[in-house]
C-alpha cells in the first residue's frame, strides 16, 4: 500500500494542512488522545471520504472537534450540565453528545442522520492550531481502519490508511493514548456512553453524582462514536483475564506479573501505574499483533480510574467479529 505523506506538525505544514482541510481533503492529526482523521464537518462530500478511508459504517457517528464552547454553541444545544462539564473539561478528553441546533451547517453525515451532535474541544496545541488555520469544525474519527486498533503514532496512520490522508502530521506520540470520555447530555440525566482519558470519578465529581452507565450500547445503530461492540481490534484473537499462556502466544501484561516464555511479552506499566497503561495500549496492541501470534492474551486490569476505560477498549477488542 502506499504510505501517505507523513510532515513534521510546524507552523508552515499546519498552514498548509488548514487549506487542505478547506479544500475538502483529509489530514490525519494528532490530539492529546489518539490520532485523528480531520475533514471539514460542514463539506458533506469530505465527511463521506472520511468514512470511505475507514472502512466505516455510516450509521456510526463522528466526533465533532470545536476550539471552545464559543464554537460548541453554534452546532450543539448545551443545557446547565453539559456546559458545566465543558467548562470543567474542554479543552481536553471528553466528548458531549447533545442535541444539534437548527442553525448548525454541520453535514448530517456527521450524525449518522441523528438530531444529535457529540463535540469535543482539544487540548493538543498540533490539533488547536490546525482548527485555527481550517476555520472550520473538524469531523475527525481516530485515524486507523475501522475497528482496528486506534493510532498513537503518525507511523500507526501511515500503516493503516496509506495514502488515504492527504497529509499526517507528526508531533510524535500522543499523551494520553486512549480516546476521551463519552457523555450524553440529550436526556435528564447525563448517560456515560464510553469511559475514556478523563475518568468517570472526575467527571462525577464535577456532576456531582452518579453517571448513568449505558446499557443498550448496540452494533447496529450506536448514538455515538466507540459504541460498536467489536472495537479496537487487532488481527489476532485477544484472550481476557489471562493467567497463564502458552509459549506461542503474545502477551499483554500489567503490574507485576512474572515474565513467562511467549512470542512476544510486553508489559503495559510494570510498576502498575495505569496512566502508563493507557499510554501504551494501542502502541503495545499494535506490536504484539504485529508478531504473528494467533492469539493475544491480556492479564487482568483493575477496573478503577482509568482501568475502566482500558478494559472496556479490551472487552471490545476481545469481542466476536462480524
Amino acid at each position: 500500500m502506499k504510505q501517505g505523506r507523513i510532515a513534521p506538525a510546524n507552523a508552515e505544514w499546519i498552514a498548509e494542512a488548514g487549506q487542505m482541510i478547506r479544500s475538502g481533503a483529509l489530514v490525519a492529526f494528532p490530539t492529546e488522545t489518539v490520532y485523528g482523521l480531520g475533514a471539514d464537518a460542514t463539506n458533506g462530500e469530505a465527511v463521506a471520504r472520511v468514512f470511505e478511508a475507514k472502512g466505516r459504517p455510516a450509521f456510526n457517528p463522528l466526533i465533532v472537534h470545536v476550539l471552545g464552547l464559543e464554537q460548541a454553541l453554534i452546532i450543539g444545544e448545551f443545557s446547565p450540565v453539559a456546559r458545566r462539564l465543558a467548562e470543567a473539561f474542554w479543552p481536553g478528553p471528553l466528548t458531549l453528545v447533545v442535541p444539534r441546533t437548527a442553525k448548525s451547517d454541520v453535514s448530517d453525515l456527521v450524525s449518522a442522520g441523528l438530531p444529535t451532535v457529540a463535540l469535543r474541544s482539544p487540548d493538543h496545541p498540533v490539533a488547536r492550531a490546525l482548527l485555527s488555520e481550517a476555520q472550520r469544525p473538524l469531523a475527525a474519527p481516530s485515524a486507523n481502519r475501522s475497528g482496528h486498533v486506534s493510532a498513537t503514532h503518525a507511523e500507526h496512520v501511515a500503516a493503516d490508511l496509506g495514502d488515504k490522508a492527504a497529509l499526517i502530521l507528526d508531533a510524535g506520540p500522543t499523551s494520553h493514548g486512549l480516546e476521551s470520555a463519552v457523555v450524553s447530555l440529550v436526556g435528564e440525566t447525563p448517560v456515560l456512553l464510553r469511559p475514556g482519558a478523563v475518568t468517570v470519578e472526575a467527571i462525577e465529581e464535577v456532576l456531582g453524582g452518579r453517571l448513568t452507565r449505558d446499557s443498550e450500547a448496540s452494533s447496529s445503530k450506536p448514538v455515538s462514536p466507540g459504541q460498536l461492540l467489536s472495537h479496537y481490534a487487532p488481527r489476532a484473537g485477544l484472550r481476557l483475564n489471562a493467567y497463564e499462556w502458552g509459549a506461542d502466544e503474545a502477551v499483554l501484561a500489567f503490574g507485576s506479573v512474572a515474565e513467562k516464555p511467549a512470542r512476544v511479552f510486553i508489559n503495559l506499566s510494570p510498576s502498575g501505574d495505569l496512566v502508563e497503561a493507557a499510554a501504551n495500549l494501542f502502541a503495545a496492541l499494535r506490536t504484539l499483533d504485529a508478531s504473528g501470534a494467533p492469539t493475544i492474551a491480556a492479564t487482568p486490569i483493575p477496573k478503577h480510574g482509568l482501568g475502566e476505560a482500558i478494559n472496556d477498549r479490551l472487552k471490545r477488542a476481545a469481542a466476536p467479529r462480524d
